[in-house]
């Protein structure tokens, strides 16, 4: 299980919430069998989608976050319940490029420069939010960073990081988001920038033994702070039987006649965890049936 906490400074200012979701990132990359960039990528966005969907207020929401920068590994999606628990799919799961010139997994490289950062949330209103804004690095952390200040008007600082194995298992994995609340101080301001400027990063932090709370102290070390709540996540698809065969139906009569047509069982998978449904030609038959009674 994955762990996400949340803080508040002593004056209601500023908002940290920090989380290890290695143990979440460790079941994605099972699930996707990605390879160590695309893991490193999906990952990232897997994590801040988490910590994301843990900010939102109440049971039945959910956010989604995707991004698109034109790199090779193509689209990029997580979905997230307001407890955290989330699932990911990525376009291309195996892209193999050299590492950046830092020596490290180029997951700019990999996700790109050129596209968009989507989140859609869906909170209970007629029509889901959507905000979107420019990808500003492709490095994920800076592209959530700018999607807070420009799309939401809330200064904010996210950090990210995924550190995968040499045998492609994932080794430590997490992240923390700091928010700026209207009339914060000067000084609690220069604190937080401090503390950024000088924080190591979060893989090393997890390496060193840092727990989620330990995280979300030092990043904001040297300000007093209260724990709002601390909560398991995991990572948790939400697909069923029942869904697949709504999917079906609404690709209309004529394509599931074809399907019954063909003798042959039609298999459907799950993007987001990669379980398979089969449905017979008399199952399908089935499922003309009760399309009809709706027409």
């Amino acid at each position: 299980m994955g762990k996400i906490v949340r803080y508040i400074t002593k004056d209601g200012s500023a908002f940290v919430i920090a989380t290890d979701s290695t143990d979440v990132i460790s079941k994605m990359e099972q699930i996707h069998k990605t390879s160590a960039t695309v893991t490193a990528a999906l990952g990232r966005l897997t994590t801040a989608a988490s910590m994301m969907g843990d900010m939102l207020k109440n049971k039945d929401d959910s956010i989604t976050v995707r991004i698109n920068g034109g790199g090779p590994c193509g689209d990029m999606i997580a979905v997230s319940d307001y407890n955290g628990n989330v699932r990911a799919y990525v376009q291309n799961k195996i892209v193999e490029i050299p590492l950046n010139d830092s020596g490290k997994l180029d997951v700019k490289g990999a996700v790109g420069t050129n596209g968009t950062l989507y989140v859609i949330k869906d909170i209970g209103m007629r029509e889901p939010y959507v905000g979107q804004t420019p990808i500003v690095s492709g490095e994920i952390a800076e592209d959530i960073t700018n999607y807070f200040a420009t799309s939401e008007q809330t200064p904010s600082v996210c950090a990210l990081g995924v550190l995968v194995n040499p045998d492609l298992t994932v080794k430590k994995a997490g992240g923390f988001i700091i928010q700026l609340l209207p009339g914060c101080d000067d000084s609690i301001i220069d604190i937080i920038e401090n503390n950024v400027k000088n924080i190591p990063s979060v893989t090393t932090m997890l390496s060193d033994g840092f727990s989620a709370d330990d995280i979300a102290k030092k990043a904001m070390e040297g300000i007093e702070l209260d724990k709002l709540d601390e909560s398991s996540t995991s990572y948790k698809c939400n697909c069923s039987r029942d869904r697949v065969e709504i999917a079906l139906i609404s690709t209309g009569a004529d394509a599931l006649k074809e399907m019954a047509d063909s003798n042959e069982d039609t298999t459907v998978e799950c993007h987001f965890c990669d379980k398979k449904y089969t449905f017979t030609p008399n199952e399908i038959k089935e499922l003309m049936k009760r399309a009809n009674k709706k027409l």
